[in-house]
């Protein structure tokens, strides 16, 4: 089963929520397109998080995920949100 959460450009609409629930159920998350400015909030076990650039999926270990050639990716900022 394939699942895209898309949203209708209004800000805020809560697909970061969305996503963790379920990128948590999901094999592989991908993030198609956006830019550093836009970021979604994850509140899980570990923490708060604000993601911009890596995928939702990262905090599961059995998910792959992908970034792809539509994110425009800032290097910099890139490696800080990985490192956290």
């Amino acid at each position: 089963m394939v699942t895209a959460i898309v949203g209708a450009d209004w800000g805020d609409e809560g697909k970061g929520k969305i996503t963790d629930v379920e990128a948590a159920k999901s094999d592989i998350v991908i993030r198609f397109q956006g830019g550093f400015n836009a970021g979604h909030t994850i509140v899980n076990p570990y923490g708060k998080f604000a993601l911009h650039q890596l995928p939702s999926g990262v905090f599961y270990s059995h998910v792959t995920n992908v970034i792809g050639n539509g994110v425009a990716l800032n290097p910099e900022k890139f490696i800080q949100e990985l490192n956290g």
